[in-house]
């Protein structure tokens, strides 16, 4: 498992042969790292060795030294930002992090320098609504610059990211058991208060999910729709005070089986964002009418609600089949206020 951790630049080996590009990149780099040496950073390690760096650092009003400059009352500056790539899971791990970062900071502008031959870097934080603004240096040190409005609602997921679009989306109530839920939606989030990463994300926190089930109601989701996951109770224990609602999704996709050739069709779609092994997905494809339903993972609920409060305080029905099933505008924004993440909400 792949963990990010949250360090102070003294506390990280500076020698690791991971910083060796940055060194090429950026004339004087180790004496700028040694004068962060109080400062944080996210670091992400496999087999003890770095293969992710992260700094953030939060502005405001004026950043001066890009063209044209940026003017906002808070930015949002991804300082530094390096991956050793195996796919995009990665990548999206850390646009999760500093997208997290931003919210809780309420920033209205995030910005990131990188270099034109990190084209897959670009692609990346393009996906998620970054534009290309400007320009940052001259000659051979020239990084474009771009820019993410956080506020701005496009109307596409992806680019919207965290923000979800509430104004015409239906909201539904989604269940997960508790094994697969514990690996695809990590309980831990950035919270800004201690500053503390999460200390057991794995690759499966990309900001994509597939969710393979079979109820026929979740063929009634569509493009935007948001969905509050809902993992049951833990085995041994008493729903109403086990089984709770964690985080908030927006709807990608729902493919049902018969859309797929072959099984190999479906495992190749399927396999990508999911935390269902080939047995797993073997399992549900000969049950069957199954659904691969695709998210966005927006937010995880800071405050986690009960059954217990999702009935008496929120207003869900108790004797209904809480497997899936449709909540009122109001509902889910009680969820949303009471989880603490009201802020991801756009109207």
């Amino acid at each position: 498992m792949n963990n990010i951790v949250h360090k102070t630049f003294a506390e990280i080996d500076l020698q690791d042969s991971f910083f060796q590009s940055l060194r090429d990149d950026y004339p004087g780099f180790d004496d700028w790292f040694r004068r962060k040496s109080h400062q944080d950073a996210f670091v992400q390690y496999e087999n003890d060795k770095i293969i992710g760096f992260l700094y953030l650092k939060v502005e405001e009003k004026l950043v001066d030294d890009v063209e044209p400059i940026i003017c906002a009352n808070k930015i949002l500056k991804v300082g530094t930002f390096k991956i050793e790539a195996h796919g995009t899971k990665m990548g999206e791990q850390f646009i999760k992090v500093f997208m997290d970062y931003a919210t809780n900071e309420n920033v209205d502008v995030c910005y990131v320098t990188i270099y034109e031959k990190h084209c897959s870097l670009i692609d990346l934080v393009q996906q998620f609504g970054f534009e290309f603004y400007g320009v940052k240096g001259s000659g051979i040190y020239k990084e474009n610059v771009y820019l993410k409005q956080m506020k701005r609602i496009t109307g596409d997921i992806n680019r919207d990211f965290p923000f979800v679009d509430i104004s015409i989306a239906k909201k539904y109530l989604l269940s997960i058991y508790p094994k697969y839920h514990s690996i695809m939606f990590p309980d831990s989030i950035l919270t800004t208060e201690n500053k503390n990463i999460i200390t057991d994300v794995s690759y499966t926190n990309s900001i994509h999910k597939i969710y393979v089930c079979a109820m026929e109601q979740v063929e009634k989701l569509k493009y935007g729709d948001v969905v509050v996951l809902y993992r049951t109770a833990e085995d041994g224990k008493h729903a109403e005070y086990s089984a709770v609602a964690t985080s908030i999704c927006a709807v990608e996709s729902v493919k049902r089986q018969d859309e797929f050739g072959c099984f190999d069709d479906f495992y190749e779609y399927a396999c990508k964002y999911s935390v269902f092994d080939k047995n797993d997905l073997h399992h549900w494809y000969n049950r069957g009418g199954c659904k691969a339903i695709k998210m966005t993972y927006n937010a995880a609920l800071k405050k986690r609600i009960v059954r217990h409060d999702l009935i008496e305080e929120i207003g869900l029905e108790r004797n209904q089949y809480w497997g899936f099933f449709e909540l009122t505008n109001n509902q889910f924004r009680k969820i949303a206020q009471k989880g603490e993440v009201a802020k991801i909400l756009s109207e």
